[in-house]
């Protein structure tokens, strides 16, 4: 292998490393969408290490799968796929019932929202009630702001089952919502 990694050589045959591109293509994706897939996970697990887990094994599912990505613009689609199918097995897994706390705090690099009296919080604890699929639906609709279609695609459901499904959601999140978050109460009182 030469200073590059470009080439092997050995017994008198050349080959050329053709992974290096496609791992620095895999890398910039990485980088660049790492953010925003963290934060859909988040909003699929509600819990801050399940949700870099996730993201670390949907990309890992992802770049065993690199080469067999066709469309490069449908890549976002494909991970959050993985990401959900992921969640919603997760709970079936066995060694998810041996894990244990440590007194060992990991490292405190997060990101700290803006002060909004408690309103996000709020809203996401609501959030949290709905069941997997719900929950599923809500994220990506209105989180990730997906079309229904998108929606259906990454779930692998109908487009009238997203409907339904966010139209019970949301309907649901009305009649959880505390008093002072939900938007028909402040109507009631113009």
């Amino acid at each position: 292998m030469d200073a590059q990694g470009q080439t092997l050589t050995g017994a008198g045959v050349t080959m050329v490393d053709r992974t290096r591109p496609r791992d620095e293509e895999f890398a910039a994706y990485m980088q660049a969408r790492q953010p925003s897939l963290l934060r859909t996970a988040y909003l699929l697990t509600g819990d801050r290490h399940s949700a870099e887990d996730l993201v670390q094994t949907a990309l890992a599912k992802l770049y065993l799968s690199w080469d067999k990505v066709q469309k490069r613009d449908s890549i976002d689609g494909y991970v959050r796929r993985i990401m959900v199918n992921e969640n919603n097995s997760l709970w079936r897994r066995g060694w998810k019932k041996r894990e244990y706390a440590t007194d060992d705090l990991p490292d405190d690099d997060h990101v700290t929202d803006e002060y909004d009296e408690g309103q996000r919080a709020a809203v996401w604890a609501v959030v949290q009630t709905l069941p997997r699929k719900a929950r599923a639906v809500v994220v990506l609709r209105y989180y990730e702001q997906l079309s229904e279609a998108e929606t259906a695609d990454i779930l692998g459901i109908s487009v009238g089952t997203v409907k339904s499904q966010a139209s019970r959601a949301l309907a649901t999140l009305r009649e959880r919502a505390p008093h002072h978050l939900n938007p028909l109460n402040h109507e009631e009182e113009r």
